[in-house]
């Protein structure tokens, strides 16, 4: 009994001091990354007027990042498993914000696209190596609850970001630039911070971690190892294999939907709120509060699954709860009705996401994990293109948002039911601990 008590207190200290150094600070880089993905949502409150930019064009180019960032995702991800988390995490963040800068001197269509697609090479990897390196610090036991931490600066990077946006519209003529071109100019200045932090801050691996207890260390390197030799006694796979397994392509859809909630109504909905009759401002006030709940749906759902050990039914649940209100919210007129019924949907959209990922993971580890979960991200993410243009192009055809909004809201009810029919392996969930000996003490026979 003195050797289980000695472990769990042993256990509850190395996470806790692991989360408390990893995910403020991962958090913070996720922030600064979807604030630099989606500010062009704000932007476009004035950018499109100036540009000349139909709906279908700022669709388009709002979507075609995704298309060469789902393209370079998998090399990307392979190539962080091999040269470390902390220096490809920095050369990610670097070139990024210096495209993102440069959105601020488009000049019309084309040099939009071009920026855009460049973008989308630049950021290629960010997230699936996050979801990666969290893997490779934190038990199975435990990601819901952390992937949800991380992924609360989503919802976040909107909450704080969305008023910003529009107080820095507010800058219009300032040396002589326009709103839109300060807000992509300012916004990439914490990224390019970052990317130096990250150097110094970041560790690679467990085993590397001189800010970790040598029994911390000992004890969650022997977790670690357990969750994968377990994986592998199921079946190990390769690259090719992970790469090529249905239910990682099953996954890829379901994930599709997912993103088609969260990116179709991102990019539009500063844009249906501005419809309200409100100011830049105003709008971006507004826009938030669908994010606030998703922040608490990222946090409390990821925790609610890991205490109940149960993942299915949690995914299915939120992906519904999302699909319901994206497609309630078209029938309503009222704003202060619409943006209660978003509220709901944005809880049901961010608290499907910690939970997802801790499908892949269940089966998958090392090289094929990192190939996996970037292939998964990356096909989802091809949501980030086709949703907005899919409501941008319905929107320029019907004078609404209603039709597209509602295409989305099919994707997310699709991906409901293939998590109901998927099969989902719960022994990493339910594996009983691993007990180390403090350095120096007998194992007892």
């Amino acid at each position: 009994m003195a050797a289980t008590q000695d472990g769990r207190s042993l256990e509850d200290r190395t996470i806790a001091k692991m989360a408390a150094r990893l995910v403020p600070f991962l958090v913070l880089c996720f922030f600064v990354a979807y604030l630099d993905r989606v500010n062009v949502g704000f932007a476009a409150l004035t950018m499109n007027h100036d540009l000349g930019l139909s709906a279908t064009a700022y669709g388009f180019g709002a979507g075609i990042f995704f298309i060469s960032y789902s393209i370079f995702e998998v090399p990307s991800n392979l190539f962080l498993e091999r040269v470390g988390a902390r220096r490809w995490i920095a050369r990610i963040m670097f070139t990024w914000a210096i495209l993102s800068g440069a959105t601020a001197f488009v000049r019309g269509e084309t040099s939009f696209y071009v920026v855009r697609l460049l973008l989308g090479i630049a950021e290629a990897g960010f997230f699936p190596g996050i979801i990666f390196y969290l893997t490779l610090w934190f038990p199975a036991v435990y990601r819901a609850r952390i992937i949800g931490a991380f992924l609360a600066a989503v919802p976040l990077a909107t909450v704080i970001g969305a008023p910003v946006s529009g107080l820095v519209l507010g800058l219009d003529g300032v040396m002589g630039l326009r709103g839109w071109q300060w807000l992509f100019l300012l916004e990439a200045i914490p990224a390019l911070l970052l990317s130096g932090v990250v150097l110094g801050y970041l560790t690679d691996r467990p085993g590397d971690a001189a800010w970790l207890a040598a029994d911390e260390r000992a004890w969650l390197v022997a977790r670690l190892d357990r969750e994968q030799r377990l994986r592998e006694s199921v079946r190990r796979y390769n690259v090719v294999e992970a790469l090529c397994n249905p239910r990682v392509l099953a996954l890829s859809v379901v994930y599709f939907g997912a993103v088609s909630n969260n990116y179709g109504l991102s990019f539009f909905l500063p844009q249906i709120v501005k419809a309200f009759g409100a100011s830049n401002a105003q709008a971006g006030v507004i826009t938030a509060i669908p994010y606030v709940a998703g922040a608490c749906g990222a946090v409390w759902w990821g925790r609610h699954s890991d205490a109940t050990r149960e993942r299915r039914f949690h995914l299915a649940v939120a992906l519904l709860i999302g699909s319901i209100g994206i497609a309630a919210s078209t029938a309503i007129d009222d704003p202060w009705i619409k943006m209660a019924v978003l509220s709901v949907a944005g809880f049901g959209i961010y608290g499907s996401l910690p939970v997802f990922w801790t499908f892949p993971t269940s089966f998958l580890g090392g090289a094929a994990a990192a190939g996996g979960i970037a292939l998964i991200n990356s096909i989802g993410n091809l949501a980030g293109f086709v949703a907005p243009y899919v409501v941008g192009s319905i929107k320029d055809a019907t004078g609404g948002y209603a039709g597209g909004l509602l295409c989305v809201s099919a994707a997310s009810l699709v991906a409901t039911v293939i998590v109901l029919v998927l099969p989902h392996d719960r022994s990493l969930d339910h594996a009983p601990d691993v007990v180390v000996p403090r350095p120096g003490a007998e194992i007892a026979q």
